[in-house]
């Protein structure tokens, strides 16, 4: 059996903030000797955590099925700011003064997001519009309003909240297609200040956890030679894999 067909199948790495999803595609295109590989959802550049990678064709053709769970997030918001971007990555474009709140009436506030709902993606996504993502038309100034598609927040708890930082830190447990960004500045609008998406972290993923997954920093390190054995100790068969979803 050569190097690209034992290498076939599905593989977690966690993602460390920084690298793009597709940068960690190209690695371990090159780790493997694979070139058909895809990831079973996004995450952006800032973003970390679970990255479901397929590798081979019979793994990429299932790429579908292994996006269609339930996600869970850690999200961290700051309150009082806005960016063009909804993140951190984008211009500040609005500074508001924070009112004092109570964690009870952050925690009714926040049910109020809880369930089916209909949402757009943002300006700067990779959501396409005639072949070209979203984010190709924002950086020229051109805004596309694309059509809002139904979604479902199943659950979003209040961690923690720091009034010294303005910082609010949430578990949001929410379906396939639901951008993140777009609820934080959602709740931004809802408590009277704006505010964006500063922190975002993949902790679930369907049947799949990022407990089990590869260290993506450690993995991706250049001095880093046992890259591949870990890559290939941690894949899945297709087979195996498909009985988690």
């Amino acid at each position: 059996m050569s190097l690209a067909e034992s290498a076939a199948g599905v593989v977690l790495i966690d993602k460390p903030a920084g690298p793009t999803s597709f940068a960690i595609v190209q690695k371990l295109r090159r780790l493997l000797g694979v070139k058909k590989i895809g990831h079973a959802g996004t995450l952006d550049p800032f973003a970390s955590g679970l990255l479901i990678l397929c590798a081979g064709r019979e793994a990429t053709k299932r790429i579908d099925c292994f996006m269609a769970g339930r996600k869970t997030y850690q999200a961290v918001l700051q309150l009082g700011q806005e960016t063009e971007t909804l993140d951190p990555e984008g211009a500040v474009t609005a500074v508001r003064p924070v009112p004092e709140l109570r964690e009870d009436e952050l925690a009714a506030l926040l049910a109020a997001f809880v369930g089916p709902q209909l949402q757009a993606p943002p300006a700067y996504s990779a959501a396409k519009y005639q072949g070209k993502p979203l984010y190709h038309y924002a950086r020229q100034g051109i805004v596309i309003e694309k059509e809002a598609k139904a979604i479902e927040i199943y659950s979003l708890d209040l961690n923690s909240y720091d009034p010294l930082t303005a910082r609010l830190t949430l578990t949001v447990s929410c379906s396939r297609g639901t951008y993140i960004r777009v609820l934080a500045a959602d709740i931004g609008r809802k408590i009277g200040c704006g505010a964006h998406l500063t922190a975002l972290r993949r902790t679930r993923s369907g049947g799949f956890t990022v407990e089990e997954a590869a260290d993506g920093a450690q993995l991706f390190a250049a001095n880093s030679p046992d890259a591949l054995a870990v890559l290939q100790a941690k894949m899945q068969t297709v087979e195996q894999a498909l009985a988690r979803t």
